[in-house]
C-alpha cells in the first residue's frame, strides 16, 4: 500500500538519501586509490619549499591513478543516476552500478587517460605561469578557463558514455560539440557541480554521501535535456524534408493531368 501524505513525503525523501548517499559510497570506494592520493598532500603537510614539488607529484600521481580508478567508477555512476533522470528510480544500485562498471570500463579508461594527461598539463601549467614566470601571470587564468571547458566536456563524456553505444573517438568529439554548441546548457551544468562541490565543502559530512551522485543526477539531467531538444528538432527537420519531396513528387503528376485536359 502506497503511502500518501506527510508520511509518504518523508518516506520518498528517505529513499532518495539512501539511493544517492549508496551510489555516492560505491563511486568512492571503486575509486579509492585516487581520492586517497588527493587527500595525501592536505595530511602529510611538506615543508614551505617543498609544498611546490609535492603538489605537482601529487598530481601527475592522481593523474596516472584516475583512468584506472575515478574513470570508470564515474562511468558507472553515471549509468546509475541515467536510470533515475529516465524514470527507473527502483533500480537494483549494486548490480547497476557493477554491470556498468565492468562494462564500461575500456572506454572510461581510455577517456581517463585523455583527460587527465590534459587536466595534469594545464594544473602544472598555471602553477608555473602563476608563480615562477613573472610578467606572464594574467596567462595563468587562461589555464583556469580551460580547465573549465575541459570539466564541462568530461561531464560531457560521462554522459554520453552511459547513455549511447559510441566508439571512443565519437565519445570525445559529441562531447566537445555539446560543449561548444551548447554553451548555455553547458555553463549551468559546470556552475552546478561548483556549487554542489562548494557546498560540500562546506559541510564536509556530504562529502562521502552525496557530493559525486548528486552531480551525476544533475548533470545527466541537463544533458538529457539537450538530447532530447535536439531529437526533436531532428524529427521535425525529417519531417519537414518528408512533406517536401511529397509535395515535389505531386507536381509533376498534376502538371500532365492539366496538359491531357
Amino acid at each position: 500500500m502506497e503511502m500518501r501524505g506527510m508520511m509518504g513525503g518523508f518516506y520518498k525523501i528517505s529513499e532518495w538519501i539512501m539511493r544517492l548517499s549508496v551510489t555516492n559510497v560505491l563511486w568512492l570506494l571503486t575509486s579509492f586509490p585516487f581520492w586517497f592520493l588527493f587527500i595525501t598532500p592536505f595530511i602529510s603537510q611538506p615543508a614551505e619549499g617543498d609544498a611546490e614539488g609535492t603538489l605537482i607529484s601529487a598530481v601527475i600521481m592522481m593523474a596516472i591513478a584516475a583512468p584506472f580508478t575515478l574513470f570508470p567508477a564515474t562511468s558507472a555512476m553515471f549509468s546509475v543516476a541515467r536510470k533515475w533522470v529516465l524514470g527507473d528510480v527502483d533500480v537494483p544500485l549494486f548490480k547497476t552500478f557493477f554491470r556498468n562498471y565492468k562494462q564500461n570500463y575500456v572506454q572510461a579508461m581510455i577517456g581517463g587517460v585523455f583527460y587527465a594527461l590534459l587536466f595534469a598539463i594545464l594544473i602544472i601549467d598555471f602553477q608555473v605561469y602563476l608563480k615562477q614566470i613573472s610578467g606572464f601571470q594574467i596567462l595563468a587564468y587562461l589555464f583556469i578557463a580551460l580547465m573549465l571547458l575541459l570539466l564541462i566536456s568530461m561531464l560531457h563524456f560521462f554522459s554520453l558514455l552511459s547513455h549511447f553505444h559510441m566508439k571512443t573517438v565519437q565519445l570525445f568529439k559529441n562531447a566537445l560539440i555539446l560543449t561548444i554548441g551548447r554553451p548555455f546548457r553547458s555553463l549551468a551544468m559546470a556552475i552546478g557541480a561548483v556549487v554542489v562541490i562548494a557546498i560540500s565543502m562546506r559541510f564536509t559530512f556530504l562529502l562521502p554521501f552525496f557530493f559525486g551522485s548528486i552531480i551525476a543526477v544533475y548533470t545527466f539531467f541537463n544533458f538529457n535535456i539537450v538530447i532530447q531538444k535536439m531529437m526533436l528538432m531532428k524529427e521535425q527537420a525529417e519531417a519537414a524534408a518528408e512533406e517536401s519531396e511529397s509535395e515535389e513528387e505531386k507536381e509533376p503528376v498534376g502538371e500532365g493531368n492539366n496538359s491531357q485536359g
